[in-house]
């Protein structure tokens, strides 16, 4: 299973929100850079790279800080949070991103989406869908669509994508365990999906607990930051 850390960014800085609330926020390194070398450093290969200022802007904002770690690091880093338009989508790939993320845009604007996917290939995008109760939120998690979470995968695998990663809001930033029940629900549904929890890893116990249920990959945050995960566990 691929773990793949998470760095954050507000104004340029590495930080994390609990349950997606911007009034919630955690400063952990007012240089991500460091951080993505750190984790490079460790052997880590793969970095979710999430734009929080551009996902509430509805534009891309801090493609600099992914300018700065693709130019500095070998990471393959999957880049997040703002992708409304085609010059957002080049802007994130010409700054070293090898995969878009895609979450409330997939919602709200499925043909342009979709275009994309012919455009570009399936294989260069990241189908994020993150979760309150089995609903799918957009807008930076500030607004609930009436879309549910398997008929949002559902819809997509039959475009093509391969890679999904799932948010639980309720549990991101909380420290307190993965959807294990959410995620065993997905993957039963969608057994040859490259599933990727998110959201509430805690301990190196959560990770292997999502590992036995079938998810291909788990993005970590908080846990690393706040010590509750070891850089070295992971590799």
């Amino acid at each position: 299973m691929e773990i793949i850390p998470a760095i954050d960014i507000i104004d340029g800085k590495c930080v994390r929100l609990t349950e997606g609330d911007y009034a919630q926020k955690t400063i952990y390194n007012e240089n991500p850079l460091e951080v993505a070398k750190a984790f490079a450093d460790a052997g880590i290969k793969r970095l979710h790279l999430v734009d929080l200022d551009g996902a509430k802007a509805g534009k891309v904002t801090n493609w600099k800080v992914l300018e700065s770690i693709a130019n500095n690091t070998s990471l393959v880093i999957d880049f997040g949070g703002g992708i409304k338009s085609e010059s957002d989508l080049k802007l994130v790939y010409e700054s070293g991103a090898s995969l878009a993320t895609i979450g409330s845009l997939a919602v709200k604007n499925s043909d342009l989406f979709s275009s994309w996917i012919q455009h570009y290939g399936a294989e260069k995008f990241l189908l994020g869908a993150d979760v309150k109760g089995e609903f799918i939120a957009i807008g930076g998690w500030l607004e609930l669509s009436d879309e549910t979470i398997i008929q949002f995968i559902e819809k997509y695998i039959q475009k093509g994508i391969k890679q999904i990663f799932c948010t639980d809001i309720s549990k991101d930033g909380r420290l307190e365990g993965p959807s294990i029940e959410l995620y065993t629900h997905i993957i039963r549904q969608f057994p040859s999906l490259h599933f990727i929890a998110s959201g509430g890893v805690s301990s190196m116990e959560d990770i292997i607990a999502l590992k036995g249920i079938g998810c291909k990959g788990v993005i970590v945050g908080k846990a690393i930051y706040e010590g509750r995960i070891k850089i070295e566990e992971l590799c």
